[in-house]
């Protein structure tokens, strides 16, 4: 482990923090009751959105080696995958405290193990395949979106659910 934090993570770090920050205040003042509704038909609720963020860390942590720290959570990636249905709470949903509590559990950890990533993990091949790779061709580039603009993107949404439910601007 190198005894600095590389740039890169350094970069990466501050990204994904604020992006964290940013999904913590988004949280805080949902009722709970309310995390799964849908109010308009194809709006991903919140439920879904950090659902679907919370299953991410533990592949970038398999990326940059660090397996020793993924925590799966059961059912998770069926329930929140890429083009998994997004419904109505219909019992299929884990409560808003599962949720939340496991989508910053991963980040926080996937954040503390990024400080001791030497700059030649960022630099090799992504293990991923298909689009991803083809988008993404390195373990840095690949962390660097799911990190930072993928876990934005969906912040966005929620953003715009909260507005759709009358919870407005969480800033």
């Amino acid at each position: 482990m190198p005894a600095t934090v590389s740039q890169i993570a350094d970069i990466m770090i501050a990204s994904g923090s604020r992006a964290l920050g940013y999904g913590e205040l988004l949280l805080k003042d949902i009722p709970a009751d309310r995390f799964a509704h849908m109010p308009l038909p194809n709006m991903n609720h919140a439920a879904f959105n950090y659902g679907h963020l919370s299953i991410y860390p533990n592949r970038l942590l398999s990326m940059i080696g660090r397996d020793d720290l993924v925590v799966e959570k059961p059912g998770f990636t069926d329930l929140f995958k890429a083009g998994s249905p997004c419904v109505e709470q219909d019992g299929r949903y884990p409560a808003k405290d599962v949720i939340a509590s496991y989508y910053v559990d991963r980040y926080q950890a996937l954040l503390k193990a990024l400080e001791g990533v030497a700059e030649e993990t960022f630099a090799r091949p992504n293990p991923a395949e298909g689009r991803m790779r083809e988008l993404f061709p390195t373990v840095g580039k690949a962390v660097n979106f799911l990190l930072g603009a993928h876990h934005m993107m969906h912040l966005g949404q929620v953003s715009a659910w909260r507005r759709a439910i009358g919870l407005g601007s969480a800033m």
